[in-house]
């Protein structure tokens, strides 16, 4: 059988793992039952599912010609370095890192990094523009989840705040 696209493919084989290690890791829970759901029930579920739509999704690439059908490209390696590296500096400047003597900087500066970081990925990004986005989600971050969600996690710096 021939793979017909293999974008379609490879995202379904993505699903299909994901979806199998999620359902996995739910079986170390207690499971229960539809009417009494322990911890494990949902994750299993969802982890079924998303296995499910991985299968579907690889049918479809073997079984139907799509108009996009072509080989996978290299590899985004500027995107991928970059997104990933934004997450990660987001999670220090968030909690921060006490073993390092790194202080929680709290939600406003770690979207802003985050906000940096992520839009470099992008070829021609423009300074004002990413700006104007950092604090757009800085304070529609702080009125969700803050004010309205009333979470407890740091908003402004250690040495700031005391």
């Amino acid at each position: 059988m021939q793979i017909k696209s293999q974008a379609d493919f490879y995202s379904g084989v993505m699903f299909f793992v994901m979806g199998v290690a999620f359902a996995w890791g739910a079986t170390n829970y207690n499971i229960g039952d539809g009417a009494r759901m322990g911890p494990g029930y949902f994750p299993l579920l969802l982890g079924s599912v998303m296995a499910l739509i991985g299968v579907l999704i690889m049918f479809n690439a073997l079984v139907i010609n799509s108009v996009d059908g072509d080989k996978i490209g290299p590899w985004a390696w500027r995107p991928l370095f970059y997104i990933i590296a934004a997450n990660f500096v987001f999670g220090l400047l968030l909690a921060g890192l006490r073993s390092i003597s790194l202080p929680a900087f709290g939600l406003i500066v770690a979207i802003y990094a985050l906000t940096f970081i992520a839009s470099m990925a992008q070829a021609n990004w423009k300074f004002l523009r990413t700006l104007y986005l950092a604090t757009a989600l800085a304070i529609g971050s702080y009125l969700v989840f803050v004010m309205a969600l009333a979470l407890q996690f740091p908003v402004w710096p250690d040495f700031i705040t005391g």
